[in-house]
């Protein structure tokens, strides 16, 4: 079985997707990331967002990998390195929609984890999950909040890691990351046809979980 959780950036996709494959025993799969790996290793190796020979050379070289560690977390791998934590930093959130958006990358991406995907029951997060990556998938959900509980989530995240940011500059960020989703020309942030539409701005987890999981047992 294979369940698509598409969604803006701060909607509570990888949170919910996790949840809904711990009580179903399902893999889960964060496709962004895989992005966010791909981000983080261009950004260490100064390699722009824009297509060339030098994008084709950095990807021929990167091995991207998804594993399950003792504890049922997942860990993400990129050129043998565990880059789990690293590709959360902030300065990641802010550049990996340029580099999602490059053709390349998004055909790497793809091709990654519709093979996952095709190795167990999977639940699989991200914003082209239902349209492009698993749109034969036997749900799909279209999960979204206002910019504002958003940013209030990501200030929340980034406060209890010890980072101090601005309200303000966080929900731009955020708003201009929409932009940025919905207009790219290669698979868009765009609501599949057939997905379910669901606003969590106030909903907590439980509440959306549990309504995820009773369209799965209809």
């Amino acid at each position: 079985m294979q369940i698509a959780i598409d969604g803006p950036a701060g909607a509570g996709k990888s949170t919910i997707a996790k949840k809904i494959a711990r009580d179903l025993g399902f893999v889960y799969i964060d496709s962004g990331a895989l992005y966010r790996a791909v981000a983080l290793l261009a950004l260490q190796e100064d390699q722009p967002p824009e297509e060339g020979p030098g994008l084709a050379a950095f990807l021929d070289q990167l091995t991207l990998d998804l594993t399950t560690d003792q504890a049922g977390q997942q860990q993400v791998w990129a050129n043998g390195e565990d880059v789990t934590e690293a590709i959360r930093d902030n300065a990641v959130s802010q550049r990996v929609s340029a580099y999602s958006a490059l053709p390349p990358v998004r055909q790497l991406v793809t091709d990654r984890i519709q093979d996952l995907a095709a190795q167990a029951d999977v639940v699989m997060d991200g914003r082209d999950i239902g349209t492009v990556v698993l749109p034969a998938a036997d749900l799909k959900i279209f999960l979204t909040a206002s910019v504002e509980e958003r940013a209030r989530r990501r200030v929340d995240q980034l406060a209890s890691q010890g980072d101090q940011v601005s309200f303000e500059t966080i929900a731009q960020e955020i708003a201009d990351r929409d932009e940025k989703d919905r207009q790219r020309a290669v698979a868009p942030l765009v609501q599949a046809a057939d997905a379910v539409y669901l606003d969590s701005s106030h909903m907590g987890i439980e509440e959306v979980s549990e309504y995820i999981l009773g369209l799965i047992r209809k």
